[in-house]
């Protein structure tokens, strides 16, 4: 079974351990941070701290493409962060600020709270549930898809569909990761034609 990496790091945080990477003594530390449950909510602020923030003089479909692309990266740099970032209940400044700006460039393309509110929690979704996927593959290091495929070796008459899939999607060039953009895509495709509709009642309602 793959190992979740963020669980394995993230359950061997105390104090005690942090001080020993620093070369310090643990008391030191709460000069700097009351406690564990500090300690994390500082580390997940600082994960927010590297995700660039929606750039105001963008469209807002290339502004929200670049933040969760920035996203994907830093998550997948950082690993133990996935299951940290949205379970702190004191979210530090980093994370406020990200937050907010994310929300800004939602409302700013005019899009009503309920339906902003919906397309962060699937952005969100979607780019967490991916980042997890790339890091749970039972790929071995330096293994293709299609070689690993190959190693399963599927009896293409008791799983017809699966066989189909393999043969036109999964070959010497397939790469998951390419799968992201394209996700990211279909995603802010079905929010533009929401946001589009939501015009359209709007304007309707304004109508002689």
């Amino acid at each position: 079974m793959t190992k979740n990496p963020y669980i394995s790091g993230l359950t061997g945080v105390s104090m005690r351990t942090v001080a020993r990477e620093l070369g310090v003594e643990a008391m030191s530390l709460y000069h700097h941070v009351a406690d564990k449950e500090a300690l994390l909510d500082a580390l997940a602020d600082w994960v927010f701290d590297r995700i660039p923030l929606p750039d105001p003089s963008l469209p807002w479909r290339e502004a929200l493409t670049r933040r969760w692309v920035d996203a994907r990266a830093t998550l997948s740099a950082h690993p133990w962060g996935l299951g940290l970032i949205e379970s702190r209940r004191s979210p530090g400044p980093a994370t406020l600020r990200n937050h907010d700006a994310v929300l800004g460039c939602l409302l700013g393309a005019g899009f009503p709270v309920p339906l902003a509110a919906t397309a962060f929690s699937a952005l969100d979704a979607y780019v967490f549930g991916f980042v997890l996927t790339e890091q749970t593959l039972p790929f071995e290091p330096g293994e293709s898809a299609e070689e690993f495929v190959e190693a399963l070796a599927l009896p293409t008459d008791d799983y017809p569909h699966l066989a189909t899939f393999i043969a036109a999607q999964v070959g010497p060039d397939y790469a998951h990761s390419d799968e992201f953009v394209i996700g990211l895509d279909l995603i802010l495709d079905a929010l533009e034609q929401r946001l589009s509709a939501v015009g359209l009642q709007v304007e309707g309602r304004q109508g002689p």
